[in-house]
C-alpha cells in the first residue's frame, strides 16, 4: 500500500513556510511604516520603498502560492461555510492586511516627496491587487469535492478503464484507495453479500475534527477488538482515507472470524 507520509509532510511543509512568508512581508511592511513615521521618504529614496513593496509582494504571492498547495492536500468542508471561505481565502486576507496600511500611508502622508508619493502610491496599489488576486481561490477545493474526485478516480482504476477522473493530486492515493478496497470487499463476503462491502471502519478524529491528527487504521466492522470502548466512524475506504485513516488492518483473518465473515483472503 502507498505511504500517506509524502502529502502529510508537503502539507504540513507547505503551510509552514506559507506561514514564514506572510511573516516576512508583514514585517516589510510594518518596517516600511516605521520609515515613514521617521519621515525616511521626505526628500527622495525612491528604490528603497519601492524595494520594500517589491519584497512585500514577493513573499505575500509565496505565501499564497504555498497555501494553496497546502489546501489542495488538506482540503476544507465546503458544508462549514466559514471555516471554508476562510481556510480558502486567507492568502488573499493577509495579503490586504500586508499592504493596505502601508499604502494608505502612502497616500497620505503631507510630507513625502511628491515624485516618490506618486511612484510608490500607484506601485503600492497595483502590486496589492497583484498579490491579492494571486491569494484568491476561485476555485476552493473542498472534502466533499476531494472525496467525489477519488471516488471516480478509485472506480476507474478498479475496473480498468482510462483514468481520465485521476488528476495528479488523487492519482497516487487512488491507487491505494483501489487497492485497500479491492481487499476489503474481499474480505467482507458472506451470503447476505457475495460480492462484498465497500465499508470499513475507524476511530473518529478526536475532539470531532474533521480529520484525525495522526493517521490510522480502518478495520472490517465495528465489532473488532481493536475498536472496543472506542469512538467509531464508518464510511468507504474513501471517506475512511479523507478523516486520516490510511492503513488496512494487517488482523484480516483475525477480523473476518471476529465479523462473521466467512470469506477468505490473503494479506500482505
Amino acid at each position: 500500500m502507498a505511504s500517506n507520509a509524502g502529502p502529510e509532510v508537503f502539507r504540513h511543509a507547505s503551510s509552514l513556510f506559507a506561514a514564514l512568508a506572510w511573516i516576512v512581508a508583514i514585517g516589510g511592511e510594518i518596517y516600511g511604516i516605521i520609515l515613514l513615521r521617521q519621515n525616511k521618504f521626505d526628500q527622495g529614496h525612491l528604490p528603497l520603498i519601492i524595494g520594500l513593496l517589491v519584497g512585500i509582494a514577493i513573499f505575500a504571492i509565496a505565501g499564497n502560492l504555498l497555501w494553496k498547495a497546502a489546501n489542495r492536500h488538506d482540503p476544507a468542508r465546503a458544508s462549514d461555510r466559514a471555516s471554508f471561505f476562510f481556510q480558502n481565502q486567507l492568502g488573499a486576507i493577509i495579503t490586504l492586511i500586508a499592504f493596505l496600511p502601508l499604502v494608505f500611508l502612502i497616500l497620505t502622508d503631507k510630507n513625502m516627496d511628491p515624485q516618490t508619493k506618486k511612484v510608490a502610491g500607484g506601485l503600492g496599489a497595483a502590486l496589492a491587487v497583484l498579490a491579492t488576486v494571486m491569494g484568491i481561490s476561485f476555485k476552493p477545493p473542498s472534502v466533499e469535492q476531494y472525496t467525489q474526485d477519488m471516488n471516480a478516480c478509485a472506480a476507474q482504476i478498479k475496473s480498468g478503464q482510462p483514468t481520465t477522473a485521476c488528476s495528479p493530486d488523487v492519482a497516487a492515493q487512488a491507487q491505494a484507495i483501489a487497492t485497500d478496497s479491492a481487499a476489503v470487499t474481499a474480505a467482507t463476503q458472506d451470503p447476505s453479500h457475495p460480492t462484498g462491502q465497500d465499508v470499513v471502519y475507524w476511530i473518529a478524529p478526536e475532539n470531532g475534527a474533521a480529520k484525525s491528527s495522526e493517521p490510522h487504521v480502518f478495520h472490517l466492522c465495528a465489532g473488532v477488538s481493536p475498536l472496543k470502548d472506542k469512538t467509531v466512524n464508518s464510511g468507504s475506504v474513501t471517506e475512511a482515507y479523507a478523516q486520516n485513516a490510511i492503513r488496512i488492518t494487517k488482523q484480516i483473518d483475525m477480523e473476518q472470524k471476529q465479523c462473521g465473515f466467512t470469506a477468505k483472503t490473503s494479506t500482505n
